[in-house]
């Protein structure tokens, strides 16, 4: 019997312009309009825009909200006590396994907005609520909210037009009225590398979004397919490819939004007790100049298996393959000579630090 998939609100849309659909995450959702590799470059040189309703959309509040969600999370969310203000962090269980990747935004004086992946909805809606005191509201606003990531060099002079002033510093979230009617919030965040924000709206408004952003020509609509291309450039991890439950953050090299010095919170003991412990193997870029990896395969050293590709694709920018690979930490540090084995063939690979792209629109 085949899954019954979801579809967003802008479902209708997609078909409309032409996009092949393709599963995703229990979700109907276009891969490709014109192809990824045009998509790709739209982004990295102008404008694109991404269909992210399928997310899952969490409001936490009430007076404990703050304790609350710092014993969920493994960053200090001290570090957006400003109202507006953003962090990215990991869920874990108590053997520091990562649950899911999150942003949470400061959005009101006892409230946070919680944006989760769609692939882990359930998953997530079931722990935060056996976690969270009885006293604290826990309301899931996935149904009844879109969300539109608008990424690239034009995106913040294309959304100053439309809401009729700048978007919010990065990583702070604001209100705004897109063209003089349509309420959103302006988060200042993205998967891409390029600077952008993401829409929050009623799931009501996203076709209105949608259509008004579309209305400028130097903006593509673009798929899950250049949504992958784009953040491994970056080397931005993907929950269920790069790390899971039965990977911990260190070794995912998300040390940097695990807080050391915070107090307990749930998965500490494992992650303190790993800490001390040093790291087996570590998540790592590659380099292949022949070839495209991809999720599974073999990488090796020296003939050996070592590990597996995590996430792998070809990157339109470099114009050559990249990955991310989980490897034991002798081998883990950059320039080490590895190779990868794509079909019937081993082709050298080169262990790079990410990201492998450097110049976008947020670092000029």
């Amino acid at each position: 019997m085949s899954e019954v998939l979801h579809r967003t609100p802008l479902y209708e849309e997609h078909v409309a312009l032409g996009a092949r659909m393709v599963p995703f995450a229990g979700w109907e959702m276009p891969v490709q309009y014109e192809g990824i590799i045009d998509e790709h470059r739209a982004v990295r040189t102008r404008a694109g825009i991404f269909d992210v309703c399928h997310m899952a959309e969490f409001r936490v509040f009430g007076f404990g909200a703050f304790e609350a969600l710092q014993h969920l999370v493994a960053s200090d969310l001290h570090r957006i006590d400003e109202l507006g203000a953003a962090q990215y962090t990991v869920m874990l269980d108590e053997a520091g396994g990562v649950i899911d990747d999150l942003i949470v935004y400061h959005t009101g004086d006892l409230e946070y907005l919680v944006i989760a992946n769609a692939g882990n909805h359930d998953i997530d809606v079931d722990w935060m609520r056996a976690h969270l005191p009885g006293d604290i509201e826990f309301v899931d606003e996935s149904d009844r909210t879109g969300l539109i990531a608008l990424q690239g060099p034009e995106a913040v002079r294309i959304i100053t037009e439309l809401a009729g002033h700048e978007p919010p510093a990065r990583f702070h979230i604001a209100e705004a009225m897109l063209d003089g009617s349509i309420p959103v919030l302006l988060g200042r965040t993205g998967y891409t590398g390029e600077d952008g924000v993401e829409i929050v709206c009623s799931a009501a408004a996203a076709v209105a979004v949608w259509r008004l952003l579309l209305s400028y020509p130097e903006v593509t609509p673009c798929g899950l397919g250049a949504r992958d291309t784009l953040r491994l450039e970056m080397g931005y991890p993907l929950h269920g490819s790069d790390m899971d439950r039965t990977t911990d953050p260190l070794s995912a090299g998300l040390g940097w939004v695990v807080s050391a010095k915070k107090g307990d919170y749930v998965g500490r003991d494992a992650v303190e007790h790993i800490r001390a412990a040093g790291l087996k193997r570590r998540l790592v870029g590659i380099a292949v100049l022949e070839g495209v990896p991809r999720h599974g395969y073999p990488v090796l050293h020296e003939g050996s298996e070592v590990g597996t590709v995590a996430s792998g694709t070809f990157s339109p920018t470099l114009g050559h393959g990249i990955a991310t690979a989980y490897v034991p930490v002798a081998l883990a540090e950059a320039g080490t000579r590895l190779e990868v084995s794509i079909r019937r063939k081993t082709v050298e690979a080169t262990v790079t630090r990410p990201p492998f792209v450097t110049k976008t629109s947020l670092s000029t």
